[in-house]
């Protein structure tokens, strides 16, 4: 049987394209995300000591509404997106947040590398709304 050449590709990306795409999904590295997180620090904190500075604190961000984090001045464009930072939300956000939200105040360019993206996500999902360290081996 023939096809052209563009029904082809677009039979085969739909028979591969979503099994494809969960396969290069990659896992979070919660200490390789400290690191990769410095990269934030300059306006978030996370942790038991964090507090909202420049930008707001990210502790309890997996799960939360965009906007909400007490005693924080939002935007307007982050107020009313009414976006939930769930991983695939935090995901595309932190790739690129102008594009995610216009008119953010946020001035990172973003992240590049799917890993690092991971990681950071990793990271911060360590931290409930307190700052406490619900994965911490005592």
């Amino acid at each position: 049987m023939k096809f052209p050449l563009f029904g082809l590709a677009a039979m085969l990306l739909a028979t591969v394209g979503p099994a494809a795409s969960q396969e290069t999904m990659v896992a979070g590295d919660a200490m390789a995300g400290a690191k990769v997180f410095k990269k934030c620090m300059p306006c978030h904190m996370a942790g038991p000591d964090a507090e909202n500075s420049v930008g707001p604190a990210l502790n309890g961000i997996v799960g939360r509404k965009a906007g909400t984090y007490p005693d924080y001045n939002y935007s307007s464009a982050i107020r009313d997106s009414g976006l939930v930072w769930d991983e695939p939300t935090l995901t595309t956000y932190l790739r690129a947040p102008r594009k995610v939200v216009p008119g953010t105040r946020m001035t990172f360019a973003g992240l590049k590398k799917d890993k690092d993206i991971a990681d950071v996500i990793a990271f911060l999902k360590q931290f409930d709304a307190n700052g406490t360290q619900a994965n911490s081996q005592q």
